[in-house]
């Protein structure tokens, strides 16, 4: 008897969860979050398990939630990208201190954020390109996003690692970065969406001074960039610390609170 009394409990809860997140569909500020494993997140992970550890700018808010892969908006919470960068072990990353340093700033007159895991662990700027499975998925999650309100704010895009392995990727990379840009801005039907993109850490190869060039020197309207240069690594020297992952979420949010945030 005790246990089906607490199914009941908490499927009332859960019920009473999706209203809530339900009944402020209209009222959405929508952020996409792109790129690869150091977007997904990686901190906290360790032997293909994540420890679980959440830390306090990352714990679940009833005024932020996700799209989950089913398209379904829910309470968001780590790690954001389990069900999207599958195949993979994911952990903490940028979004969830992302939208809580926004929300701090801002208040409760921000209204609800959404976040939209799009990350892909491994993936070159290339398989980002317009027509690719990972583009096609990007702006189909994007355009549901907003089917039922609410406005997307901006794209933060972290990638990059995997175009050092060799010269030809990294010397591409601006121009590959630039043309998605402005491909995803024609598609989204927003020819002056907010683009916040990560100068590399860290890389795969050789060449990440090289990638790093072309990221800092992008000079289109609307893309502002966050140097993740000096954040602390784990073991692999390839992907952020948990803690490492929570200064960048907050560097993300002041970026945009400062370049974006003013006619909000």
């Amino acid at each position: 008897m005790a246990m089906v009394l607490l199914a009941t409990l908490f499927s009332l809860l859960l019920a009473a969860t999706q209203f809530n997140v339900g009944a402020c569909a209209g009222n959405k500020n929508i952020f996409i979050l792109a790129g690869q494993s150091n977007m997904a997140g990686r901190g906290g992970v360790s032997g293909g398990k994540w420890h679980g550890n959440v830390p306090p700018e990352c714990q679940p808010r009833s005024s932020i939630v996700r799209l989950s892969a089913q398209l379904r908006w829910e309470q968001a919470h780590e790690p954001l990208h389990a069900d999207i960068d599958v195949g993979k072990t994911c952990g903490v990353g940028p979004g969830m201190a992302f939208a809580d340093e926004v929300l701090r700033a801002r208040g409760s007159r921000f209204g609800v954020l959404g976040l939209v895991p799009c990350a892909v662990g491994g993936t070159r700027i290339g398989e980002w390109a317009r027509g690719t499975r990972l583009y096609n998925e990007l702006v189909r999650r994007a355009t549901e996003s907003v089917r039922d309100g609410g406005v997307i704010r901006a794209v933060l895009w972290y990638q990059g690692e995997s175009d050092t392995v060799n010269r030809v990727d990294a010397e591409g990379y601006k121009g590959n970065f630039e043309r998605l840009v402005m491909d995803l801005r024609c598609d989204l039907k927003n020819p002056n969406l907010p683009v916040i993109q990560v100068a590399l850490a860290s890389g795969e190869g050789q060449f990440v001074d090289v990638v790093r060039k072309g990221q800092l020197g992008v000079k289109l309207g609307n893309v502002e960039c966050v140097d993740a240069k000096g954040l602390r690594l784990k073991e692999d020297d390839l992907h952020l610390t948990t803690i490492s992952e929570v200064h960048l979420g907050i560097k993300l949010a002041r970026s945009f609170l400062n370049s974006f945030g003013h006619h909000l």
